[in-house]
């Protein structure tokens, strides 16, 4: 009786070890890893933690930190080892072999239509993958041009508006118009080129990815695709109108050089503006543009932050319910207040914190309807063909160490390599 009674107990406490998505004398436990970083961004969510624990009681959320620098490492682990966490924090860019490798679950029939319907189609398409959909895309970062407002003033250039956008054209005479004198008319911090290069190129009309119509994707590296990094390369070694030595360098690298007058211009994603807040000297008087244009206007591609739920947590109806709570409209804007960033969320979207001119909110704004699904999004094989392909290949270009023939060979040959062994 009491080796029964003891093997009963044993049992009862391996099940109130197992991991993600554990029960608690009836209570569950779901685990949420979060990639929040600046201070603002990890507040708003572990505030919204505690909110969330505070109504819930029978459903406890645990918050875990993650860290950009290795998710896709480490959730490939996680997910092997079967210890991956039951609400998952990425980027749509990051999803796709998760989703096609059956990591991740499909949301379809888990969301509410309320969250459905408040995030428009163009955003969804970002975590579409198939027939499913395997995360909720909620924040979001155009690319903007933040300007030393003094300099461009003085120098009598037009200054563009979302109405009234820069051509890359115009773009590349005005740097080198803003140029001299060991000074320069833009920065361009690439250290990571590739989706600079590819979400901008969608305002010329590059696609880069082509689907055909067995559902393969190949590399196509033509005339709207060479906009953008021809314009680039000649600022950096035709005109000298953008800094050589900010090639090789990450965006916050750039703002020391921005502050201390010599760089006009450095192109950075929207949410740089609250390290520009912090950092900038006194006095300093900056502005938000918009990216230039081209025969796809204003348009470019984003990749959105997503909240996905794992498939092998017991608890997805749970999970969805946090993430809607976490993405209703009022809770959505504090979280895109904390990350500098643009919801997704048309209600979010519409609220009067994010259309204030201060520290340019609604320049940001302005450019919301004009973001589309980045290029590689539902590309299996992108993080490979980026890291072993793409990214030292336009270093290369950018640098000036290949010409634009090489680049092309390399994009396209090399990368159909890489992607075919993805699409077998």
């Amino acid at each position: 009786m009491h080796a029964r009674l003891l093997a009963l107990v044993l049992l009862l406490l391996l099940a109130g070890c197992s991991s993600g998505g554990t029960r608690d004398n009836g209570r569950i436990t779901l685990r949420f890893q979060s990639l929040a970083w600046q201070e603002e961004s990890v507040e708003a969510n572990k505030e919204l933690v505690k909110e969330w624990n505070a109504t819930h009681p029978g459903v406890r959320v645990e918050y875990v930190q993650g860290s950009w620098d290795s998710v896709h490492d480490q959730l490939l682990t996680a997910f092997e080892g079967g210890e991956a966490p039951d609400i998952i924090h990425d980027a749509s860019d990051d999803l796709a072999d998760f989703a096609y490798g059956g990591y991740l679950a499909d949301l379809t029939h888990l969301l509410p239509a309320r969250l459905k319907s408040d995030i428009p189609r163009r955003s969804w398409e970002t975590t579409t993958f198939g027939d499913g959909v395997y995360g909720v895309p909620f924040l979001q970062e155009p690319r903007v041009l933040i300007a030393n407002a003094k300099w461009l003033k003085r120098s009598g250039v037009r200054i563009p508006t979302p109405e009234k956008p820069w051509s890359w054209a115009e773009f590349r005479r005005i740097t080198e118009q803003l140029s001299g004198r060991g000074k320069y008319g833009i920065a361009w911090p690439l250290k990571e080129p590739v989706s600079a290069t590819l979400n901008l190129s969608l305002s010329t009309g590059g696609q880069l990815f082509h689907r055909g119509a067995d559902g393969k994707v190949t590399v196509r590296f033509e005339a709207a695709d060479q906009v953008v990094p021809r314009t680039i390369h000649a600022q950096a070694g035709t005109d000298r109108s953008a800094s050589p030595t900010t090639l090789g360098s990450g965006g916050s690298d750039t703002l020391p050089g921005f502050f201390g007058g010599r760089y006009a211009m450095v192109p950075l994603g929207f949410s740089y503006r609250q390290q520009i807040v912090q950092q900038a000297p006194k006095g300093f008087d900056w502005q938000v543009l918009p990216a230039p244009a081209g025969a796809g206007g204003l348009t470019q591609g984003v990749s959105p932050q997503t909240l996905s739920v794992a498939e092998d947590s017991p608890h997805k109806k749970e999970a969805a319910a946090f993430i809607d709570f976490l993405l209703s409209p009022r809770n959505m804007v504090r979280l895109a207040l904390g990350d500098w960033m643009l919801p997704t969320g048309n209600r979010a979207l519409n609220d009067p914190a994010l259309r204030t001119p201060e520290h340019g909110w609604a320049a940001g704004t302005a450019l919301a309807a004009h973001l589309r699904p980045a290029p590689a999004q539902t590309v299996r094989g992108y993080p490979e063909w980026k890291d072993k392909v793409a990214t030292p290949a336009l270093q290369e270009y950018y640098s000036g160490a290949i010409g634009i023939r090489e680049l092309r060979e390399r994009l396209e040959e090399d990368g159909n390599l890489v992607l075919a062994r993805y699409q077998r």
